[in-house]
C-alpha cells in the first residue's frame, strides 16, 4: 500500500526513483479507505533528508499512511527554504484542533545543551502534553527520545566522554513479549549519532517503562510506557547509507574532533563505501508500530476518540 504524501513534495520524486509507492493527495482522495494519520514533528536542521528517510519506513507497510509536517514556530529554522516550510509544514497552532494516529518526533542537533536552554522547549513541551489525549502512540528518536523521557518521566541525559558514533549490535529484551521488535533477529544492527546517553539504572527507577532493547556498546536503545503509546528510541534506524557519512566527511573538514564511525566503512577505512547492516531492522521496526501500535489500536473514527482510556489499550486520561 501506498504512502499519501502532498502534491509535489521533494521527496516523492527521490522515493519513486527508488520503487517505492507514494500516492499524493489527489489520487487518494479517490480512494475509499481511512488512511491513518501521522504528524511528522520534523527538528532536525536538514529537513528534506529527514522527510525522505522517515517517509521510505512509512511506506513499507500494507497501510496507507497521511502524514502532516510539523516545525516548531518559536525558532525558525534555517538549514531548510522558507517556501518549503509555507508549502508542506503547519504549526502547532495549525494542528491542535485535530487528533492523529501516531507522531513522530526527531531528533535534533541540540543534545549538548540543557533541555531547558533549547529555544523550543516550552513548544516542545506544549506538543508533548497535547499528545497526551490528541495522539494514539507516539514513537520518539534519538535527541526527541531524551526530550521525551525527560518530559515526561524526569530521566536525565548524561555526557558521553566521546561522541557514540556508528553502527552497533543490539539485542532485544526476551523477557518482555512486546510485538515493537516482532520478528527481529537475536542480533540487530542500529546507527547512532549522539554526544548524550539515558542510562539502565535511570530508566529502572521508573515503574511505568520497559526497557525493550540495548547495546552492550551503545546502551539503552528502545524505551516503552507500560501501556505502549510511547516508544523511545535512542539511535538513528532511518539513516540513509551515507548519512553517516556526511557527519564524518563535515566534522573532519572542519577540523572538529571526530573519530571514524565504528563497524561502518569496510575496515575502518573512510575511503571505502559503508556498509548498511541496519536496513532490513529498520523496515522492520517501523512497519511493526504502524501495524501493531497503530493500525489494531487506533479506533476508526478519530473524532469521538477522547483520550480518556476508553480504547482498547487502556489509555491514561491525563494531558491538557
Amino acid at each position: 500500500m501506498p504512502i499519501k504524501i502532498p502534491n509535489h513534495l521533494p521527496a516523492a520524486a527521490t522515493l519513486e526513483k527508488e520503487n517505492v509507492f507514494v500516492m499524493e493527495e489527489g489520487r487518494a482522495y479517490a480512494q475509499d479507505i481511512r488512511p491513518l494519520r501521522i504528524l511528522l514533528l520534523n527538528l532536525m536542521p536538514t529537513k528534506i533528508a529527514t522527510e525522505t528517510q522517515l517517509l521510505r519506513l512509512l511506506s513499507n507497510s500494507p497501510l496507507q499512511v497521511e502524514v502532516d509536517f510539523l516545525y516548531t514556530a518559536t525558532y525558525a529554522p534555517t538549514n531548510t527554504p522558507q517556501e518549503h516550510l509555507v508549502k508542506f509544514y503547519e504549526t502547532f497552532a495549525d494542528v491542535r484542533h485535530r487528533k492523529y494516529d501516531g507522531m513522530i518526533i526527531t531528533g535534533a542537533p541540540v543534545e549538548q545543551m540543557p533541555f531547558e536552554d533549547v529555544a523550543y522547549w516550552d513548544e516542545l513541551c506544549q506538543i508533548m502534553a497535547w499528545s497526551k489525549k490528541n495522539v494514539y502512540s507516539t514513537l520518539h528518536i534519538c535527541w526527541g527520545a531524551q526530550a521525551g523521557l525527560h518530559y515526561h518521566y524526569g530521566i536525565p541525559k548524561h555526557a558521553l566522554p566521546q561522541k557514540m558514533f556508528g553502527v552497533f549490535a543490539h539485542t532485544k529484551n526476551f523477557t518482555k513479549q512486546d510485538k515493537l521488535f516482532r520478528g527481529f533477529d537475536d542480533v540487530f544492527y542500529v546507527p547512532h549519532s549522539r554526544h548524550t546517553e539515558v542510562r539502565r539504572c535511570d530508566i529502572e527507577k521508573i515503574p511505568q517503562l520497559d526497557i525493550l532493547s540495548e547495546s552492550e556498546t551503545s546502551g539503552v536503545y528502545a524505551v516503552a510506557d507500560l501501556k505502549q503509546r510511547r516508544f523511545f528510541i535512542t539511535g538513528h534506524s532511518e539513516y540513509d547509507p551515507l548519512t553517516l557519512k556526511g557527519e564524518y566527511d563535515r566534522d573532519a573538514a572542519l577540523g572538529l574532533p571526530i573519530a571514524v564511525p565504528q563497524n561502518y566503512y569496510p575496515g575502518d577505512d573512510p575511503g571505502q563505501t559503508p556498509m548498511v547492516l541496519w536496513r532490513s531492522s529498520a523496515n522492520l521496526m517501523f512497519a511493526n508500530w504502524l501495524n501493531y501500535y497503530v493500525y489494531q489500536e487506533t479506533p476508526y473514527d478519530l473524532s469521538v476518540w477522547e483520550g480518556n482510556g476508553s480504547g482498547p489499550s487502556g489509555l491514561d486520561g491525563d494531558g491538557i
